[in-house]
């Protein structure tokens, strides 16, 4: 009997090194680079409020909300996971395919960021 699931588990699966890529991307290297970017041209240079609020903050602030951002996106990610598991076909596909172009669409504003933050690293100023 074969199985008429668009969506296989490994592909699902595969889902979750994209949501650890976008993840490492958005929180740790973000942060490291930000935080050199920050001994470059000052706080005051950080555009994120939130960052910039953050970043006047005790370091342990920094790592727990970035610890919770990790857990909280994680969780999302397992209740969105697990609904893909039992969308019935053909909607599961296209289903899968929003979820993936959500999932580049993260990874793309990782590196962009990171690109920003390298660029005040070097030259000493935004490319936005």
């Amino acid at each position: 009997m074969t199985d008429s699931r668009a969506v296989d588990e490994a592909r699902i699966e595969e889902y979750w090194d994209w949501i650890a890529v976008a993840l490492f991307l958005l929180l740790v290297v973000d942060l490291l680079t930000t935080l050199a970017a920050v001994r470059v041209v000052g706080l005051g240079s950080e555009g994120n409020p939130l960052m910039r609020w953050l970043l006047g903050r005790d370091v342990n602030v920094v790592v727990v909300v970035h610890l919770a951002a990790a857990v909280l996106v994680t969780g999302c990610f397992r209740l969105l996971t697990g609904r893909l598991r039992h969308t019935s076909p053909p909607a599961d596909r296209y289903f899968a395919l929003l979820i993936e172009a959500w999932l580049g669409v993260l990874v793309a504003v990782g590196l962009a960021v990171f690109a920003n933050n390298l660029a005040v690293i070097v030259l000493g100023r935004s490319l936005l």
